[in-house]
């Protein structure tokens, strides 16, 4: 199902923009563990809308626990959750059946269900979708945390404006948690007030920004993945791409090591203690589709909004002709802003999903 992922830990996503409810079942969760509803509101209010560079929709984003869940703590049983959609004005896309926004799915959508598709907010191919994954990703988090493993993102660019890096060798759990108490999530609030300064001057020219989410996580075992078509990158790669938004993942030095040499690529190997460690890790962690030891790297990119103020030129599907569209509704002028979590979120869910197919049993 295209709305699922996970082998030994399966997460469901249900629900569209403008219905009643987006929600979550994720099967496989371990028995017996405290979540910390604390934490996860916390952690839900970084992807929330609302704020002076975000959307104005205004959601509590809480989550409602049907099922999976006494008393706080994991019982075996499917865990379910929903999130209502309170503040939704589905009279803006009144007007999107017959003039599809650009660069958005309004068109491959409307083809593939044979126009029945939700356009209203986007549907099921909205951002809104990224609230209930976020409910399973926070419980992931805490779980990893348990197990010794950290996961922590921070924007690494917006537009032509970049923060520092994360060190791929000596990442530390303070670096990885930094950012999410910073609005932008940086590491370096200079270039997160010229972030913002960027975004709020784009959305002032009705337009939109795209950016770069790096993400990361330490404390992985050396040898969790397989070679060829089920390594680690192959794994999270997809379920990135999942986000909407998402045009393109790299792992280490990504793209930049096409314009590298084998000597300045390598990662050195050295004795840490009574452990292997590299010199460098231009890798980002994997090798083969295998962890290495070493801090798993991997950035998203995000394009654009498409759903912008400026006034488009579309295709009018009844008649075949050119037509303008101003397109309505509140959105985003930059959604690398609120996707920090989100990416922190499906790299949590698929390590734990297999950590969980290659151990079997973990700390709870």
């Amino acid at each position: 199902m295209s709305s699922q992922f996970g082998n030994r830990l399966k997460v469901s996503i249900f629900g569209q923009s403008h219905g009643d409810a987006v929600g979550v079942v994720v099967d496989g969760l371990p028995a017996g563990f405290h979540m910390d509803k604390a934490a996860l509101a916390r952690f839900m209010a970084r992807r929330a809308p609302g704020g002076t560079l975000a959307t104005p929709r205004s959601e509590a984003d809480t989550p409602r626990f049907l099922s999976g869940l006494v008393d706080g703590v994991t019982c075996g049983a499917p865990l379910c959750a929903v999130i209502e959609n309170t503040n939704t004005r589905s009279g803006d896309y009144a007007d999107l059946s017959d003039l599809p926004r650009p660069s958005h799915a309004d068109y491959p959508a409307a083809v593939k269900y044979h126009g029945f598709a939700d356009a209203r907010g986007g549907g099921h191919f909205s951002g809104r979708l990224t609230a209930p994954v976020c409910v399973a990703g926070g419980i992931a988090l805490q779980i990893l945390q348990k197990n010794g493993i950290t996961v922590g993102a921070h924007i690494a660019s917006v537009g032509d404006v970049h923060d520092t890096p994360f060190d791929p060798v000596a990442l530390t759990a303070d670096d990885l948690i930094a950012p999410a108490a910073r609005t932008p999530a940086v590491l370096d609030p200079t270039a997160g007030e010229a972030m913002a300064t960027l975004i709020a001057s784009v959305a002032g020219d009705g337009d939109s920004i795209g950016g770069v989410v790096e993400c990361a996580a330490i404390g992985l075992p050396a040898g969790l993945g397989a070679p060829l078509y089920d390594g680690i990158e192959n794994r999270l790669a997809a379920n990135l791409f999942g986000i909407p938004a998402v045009k393109g993942v790299e792992f280490g030095a990504g793209f930049a090591a096409a314009a590298m040499r084998g000597s300045e690529h390598n990662d050195p190997y050295r004795r840490a203690g009574m452990g292997v460690v590299t010199a460098t890790n231009h890798a980002g962690g994997v090798l083969g589709g295998i962890t290495t030891g070493m801090p798993l790297v991997v950035r998203a990119a995000f394009k654009p909004t498409p759903s912008i103020a400026k006034e488009q030129t579309t295709l009018r599907l009844s008649n075949g002709e050119l037509d303008t569209l101003t397109v309505r509704g509140r959105h985003d002028p930059c959604v690398v802003l609120r996707a920090v979590p989100v990416v922190e979120a499906v790299t949590a869910l698929t390590i734990l999903d297999m950590l969980l197919e290659e151990k079997g049993e973990i700390t709870v």
